[in-house]
């Protein structure tokens, strides 16, 4: 679930000043989502993460200047990955690759939309339940449009 736990590491990062690996793995073991060192050392280095200075002599990691760019990255994880969206009343299924349906589920989840009240990720397909039949085409559309599938 790399995917899961970069997520979690750059919300980390987003919210505390986190100044070392083992603080970072600490916080991800109290937010579920226990790693190693050497896993946390391998996210820093794919999350492309930077010290800066905090002003007082210490250093703490923060988000790369070109972070805005990867939200594009994670856009073309879905698009690599989904293989429809369907939908009826309150239900959207996604049918992902196998093996991917989490890491999608994990993305649909961190858009945080009021209008979707979860979802649930199996190997390959993701049920997402809206809080009425009438918001279902609307968020199937913008799911569409946010993630650029045709």
């Amino acid at each position: 679930m790399k995917l899961v736990r970069q997520m979690k590491i750059l919300e980390i990062i987003k919210s505390d000043r986190i100044e070392t690996q083992q603080q970072l793995a600490q916080r991800l073991a109290e937010a579920g989502e226990p790693a190693t060192q050497a896993t946390v050392s391998r996210d820093i280095k794919d999350l492309r993460l930077v010290k800066v200075p905090s002003g007082d002599g210490r250093y703490f990691y923060a988000l790369p200047p070109d972070h805005e760019r990867r939200g594009e990255g994670m856009a073309q994880y879905v698009r690599d990955t989904v293989l429809s969206i369907e939908y009826t009343d309150s239900i959207i299924v996604i049918k992902c690759l196998p093996g991917t349906a989490a890491g999608v589920g994990a993305i649909l989840d961190r858009l945080g939309w009021q209008e979707v009240l979860g979802s649930v990720a199996g190997d390959d397909t993701i049920i997402a339940v809206t809080r009425k039949p009438s918001m279902t085409p609307v968020v199937v559309e913008r799911l569409r449009a946010t993630w650029q599938l045709g």
